[in-house]
């Protein structure tokens, strides 16, 4: 089961990193997938579902947002 209100935030949040370019690794990422020929929309969720596993993470251990560590799973 979906839930499209979480996913749609959880998108959001994609898309306000692109939108700023921070962190770089996210804009990276979405370009290196358009490249492997997945659908922006497509590369979108992929990314997405990164940001989720480091939301879970920050929240569950209080730990502050770990870019590299992001970037590395974005990698």
């Amino acid at each position: 089961m979906v839930n499209n209100k979480l996913k749609s935030a959880i998108i959001d949040i994609v898309e306000n990193q692109l939108k700023a370019n921070d962190p770089k690794c996210t804009r990276e990422t979405l370009n290196r997938l358009i490249e492997l020929e997945y659908s922006e929309k497509k590369a979108k969720e992929m990314i997405a579902s990164v940001a989720v596993e480091e939301i879970y993470d920050v929240m569950k251990n209080q730990a502050p947002f770990d870019e590299e560590k992001y970037s590395k799973k974005l990698s």
